[in-house]
């Protein structure tokens, strides 16, 4: 799907979706594959791009669901140790957030910012520029080490690190549906 299917799966990612690494590898395939004129740059900027729609869609959610809606997605002590960072650096916390790989939570640390309310603008803006810095770089790499990323990414070591990976994300993600519905369900008395 070429730069749709990396605009999708970047707004994937960051979202409510659990897909570590998928986003990043397509961006290196991509790149690797297309190694002509500026794709690189238009490939970043589209992942960029989509994380930023992904975390939009969170904040939708996020803030009107405020500090005690917080309380079903994330543990009370995540949200007061995140709670600390974001009360006085909320953009550089967001934007050292967009940076760093899984399984760094990323999207808690999102979710917490909005859910206290920090300026949306700020927000969007610590997530584009970070999330610009972490492809751009992947996509430098990709250029001068792309071949030899594709050549490890088609072994059959990798091939069983993705299966797992799929098995951790469907695990994870049906833990966290389940968790939710579980903290939504009225307490008998």
């Amino acid at each position: 799907m070429g730069v749709f299917g990396l605009f999708l799966m970047s707004a994937l990612d960051s979202s409510f979706l659990v897909l570590p690494f998928g986003n990043d590898l397509l961006l290196i395939a991509l790149v690797s594959s297309n190694r002509e004129g500026w794709w690189w740059i238009v490939y970043a900027l589209v992942s960029a791009i989509g994380s930023v729609v992904g975390v939009f869609l969170i904040d939708l959610l996020m803030r009107n669901a405020g500090e005690k809606g917080l309380e079903r997605f994330i543990s009370e002590r995540k949200v007061e140790k995140l709670k600390s960072k974001l009360e006085n650096k909320m953009g550089i916390t967001v934007f050292i957030a967009t940076l760093i790989p899984p399984p760094f939570p990323f999207t808690p640390a999102v979710m917490t910012a909005s859910a206290l309310q920090c300026s949306r603008g700020k927000l969007l803006s610590a997530v584009f520029l970070g999330r610009l810095v972490r492809f751009g770089a992947e996509a430098i790499l990709a250029l001068y080490f792309g071949r030899q990323v594709i050549a490890f990414i088609n072994s059959d070591v990798v091939t069983y690190l993705v299966y797992g990976l799929i098995g951790i994300a469907v695990v994870l993600s049906t833990l966290s549906v389940l968790r939710w519905l579980k903290r939504n369900q009225p307490q008998k008395t």
